[in-house]
């Protein structure tokens, strides 16, 4: 399973970032996504920023997320 996580970016130095999720900062690629700005929100996966959303879009998988953390593990 994969999992991608949106991200604000913060910095920008050529072809990589520094993106800015609820506090925790993490240096990214930015070579998979085009015209990338210091403010956008984008989507993580190992690593790479793989998308560009909008920040609406940004802020409701980030709730969906922490409301996961959340939630009681199941038992088999």
């Amino acid at each position: 399973m994969c999992l991608a996580i949106p991200s604000r970016v913060v910095e920008i130095n050529q072809n990589s970032g520094v993106t800015d999720t609820d506090g925790v900062r993490r240096v990214v690629s930015l070579v998979l996504v085009d015209d990338v700005k210091v403010g956008d929100y984008v989507i993580l996966h190992a690593g790479y920023a793989i998308q560009k959303i909008d920040e609406a879009s940004a802020a409701e998988a980030l709730q969906v997320l922490r409301q996961a953390m959340l939630m009681p593990e199941e038992s088999s």
